[in-house]
């Protein structure tokens, strides 16, 4: 967010009107009468600007996405971005609260998936693939469910249709958050590495029983 403060009109005006209230009262032959107007024009702005000083608007600026320097990662980042945009696009749309919840949670396991690989790099592999195989799908379904759901039908094959999606869309739930669980799977086995290391040393050192 940020402030951006507009300056009135107003004294722009009042000089325009004071300028030509000038010339139809009094005569501009002469240097000085240019100078007199002058100084009219600076006293007229500086007095409006000090009665109508303005607004302040307050802009929200999107923040800029975190980029890495890495050109394959950060390519990969961007197209995570565009398919969390698309997917927000499509919950939008999308008419049915059960629905939109199941996207919502999504879209947030997504957003997990992909902000680990800002610390993560050695993810690349598995997130790209994700990326290519899994996301383009998932959309397609949702642009499908949004599409029947505007067709202002309710036949056997669109409501069938859709009901197949909504069922689909627990399991890809299921699958995206145990794909997300996978990629701890070194740090997990790293962890139980170091517990069985320090549990050993403990036991030599009769710290432990």
């Amino acid at each position: 967010m940020i402030e951006i403060k507009k300056k009135s009109v107003v004294p722009v005006y009042g000089v325009a009107a004071a300028w030509a209230l000038y010339c139809l009262i009094f005569p501009l032959y002469k240097t000085f009468h240019f100078i007199i107007l002058a100084c009219l024009a600076v006293l007229v702005y500086a007095g409006l600007s000090a009665i109508f000083p303005g607004r302040t608007e307050q802009i929200e600026v999107p923040d800029e996405p975190v980029r890495t320097g890495n050109e394959e990662i950060d390519a990969l980042l961007a197209e995570g971005e565009k398919a969390c945009g698309e997917m927000r696009d499509l919950r939008d749309a999308i008419q049915g609260e059960s629905v939109r919840e199941k996207i919502n949670e999504i879209i947030a396991v997504v957003g997990e998936i992909f902000n680990r690989l800002h610390d993560n790099p050695g993810d690349y592999k598995q997130i790209n693939r994700f990326a290519e195989f899994y996301m383009p799908t998932t959309i397609k379904l949702l642009h499908t469910y949004d599409r029947f759901g505007q067709s202002g039908s309710a036949g056997e094959n669109i409501t069938g249709t859709m009901e197949r999606i909504e069922t689909a869309l627990d399991t890809i739930l299921k699958s995206y958050k145990k794909f997300f669980d996978s990629l701890f799977q070194h740090q997990a086995l790293d962890i139980e590495t170091d517990i069985v290391v320090l549990e050993s040393m403990l036991k030599n050192e009769g710290l432990l029983k």
